[in-house]
């Protein structure tokens, strides 16, 4: 039997837990790089004082993040289509369940090999990186020998952008979808000094966005751009926010495709749904039209599945990839 840890970034489960789970994100190293106690102190004070924003946001959507329900979903088709040679597990970075109770029901299981694959679709340090650094340490301060296999990324798996192509297809049906409307794939946003440093991630959003609209003639007039800024360093551009002010200004339709989600969360529920959805309606923009993420598609269920069968003869298409992909392969 092989182990199958599928990981996410996690969500708080009630609101007396959003200032914790805060905490934990922003005392990641690969979120505040910084030295301790430094560190420490900055993520108290960050998470402290956007503790009751947070929890705001938190009330939007039921008093608590849906994302661990959604990747049970997720982890279940996938455990449904894998059969018994694999057991299926869910892991957070940053709320429960987290990797070092994981790995312990993970060894516990007594596996040949443990698979890490990640749902964020394009890798970067700072979601998927930081994932497998806090992982290697837990297996070290386990003593786990078990042979690990990392999974990189996704941007260039067929079936995953198929899988985007058919609910894209659905939705143009299911919400009257004008064929002049302008396609916002709005990913999850990261400072401008990641991407310098090396950081493959606006690569492989760039590349699944051309697959997709490949796939996708009727689309037409589409924009990559970003959402999500924390604080004040320079973040990848255009914002989401400019485009629907420029989009506003030209009297088209936007649909919104959150292309860097696989799972229902804050930022599409809150943000895209509310936020981002009365900003529109404030500049006129009435057409405001939202693709839902894969979730537990089929397709999409189905290009993880390959990729935990067949990791080895998928290599990662994104030329900045290229060296971290081999060297995971090698890990």
């Amino acid at each position: 039997m092989k182990a199958v840890v599928i990981f996410n970034l996690g969500g708080p489960d009630n609101l007396k837990n959003v200032r914790p789970f805060l905490f934990n994100l922003f005392y990641d190293k690969a979120i505040l790089n910084l030295i301790n106690p430094f560190r420490y102190l900055l993520a108290k004070l960050v998470s402290t004082r956007r503790n009751s924003t947070a929890q705001d946001i938190y009330k939007h959507l039921g008093g608590r993040s849906p994302i661990l329900e959604e990747t049970q979903k997720q982890a279940d088709a996938l455990q449904k289509s894998l059969g018994e040679d694999y057991k299926v597990f869910v892991c957070m970075r940053y709320w429960f369940p987290l990797i070092d109770s994981v790995i312990k029901q993970v060894m516990d299981s007594n596996p040949e090999e443990i698979i890490l694959l990640p749902l964020y679709p394009q890798y970067s340090l700072a979601t998927t990186g930081s994932f497998f650094d806090a992982w290697d340490k837990a297996m070290k301060e386990t003593g786990c020998l078990i042979p690990l296999r990392k999974i990189c990324c996704y941007p260039s798996n067929s079936l995953f952008n198929k899988s985007y192509m058919a609910i894209i297809s659905q939705e143009i049906k299911n919400q009257n979808i004008p064929q002049n409307a302008r396609y916002l794939f709005s990913a999850h946003g990261l400072p401008k000094k990641n991407i310098a440093q090396g950081d493959p991630y606006e690569e492989h959003v760039h590349f699944s966005v051309n697959e997709v609209t490949k796939g996708l003639p009727l689309i037409r007039d589409y924009v990559i751009c970003y959402q999500s800024k924390v604080g004040p360093l320079e973040w990848l551009g255009p914002s989401t926010e400019d485009e629907i002010l420029r989009a506003a200004n030209d009297k088209v339709p936007i649909v919104i495709v959150p292309i860097s989600f696989v799972s229902e969360n804050s930022e599409t529920l809150y943000e895209l749904d509310y936020l981002y959805h009365t900003y529109a309606n404030s500049l006129g923009l009435t057409q405001y039209y939202r693709i839902p993420t894969v979730q537990a598609n089929t397709l999409f269920i189905e290009a993880l599945a390959s990729l935990v069968q067949n990791e080895h003869q998928q290599p990662c298409l994104a030329i900045r990839c290229q060296l971290s992909c081999n060297s995971l392969r090698a890990a």
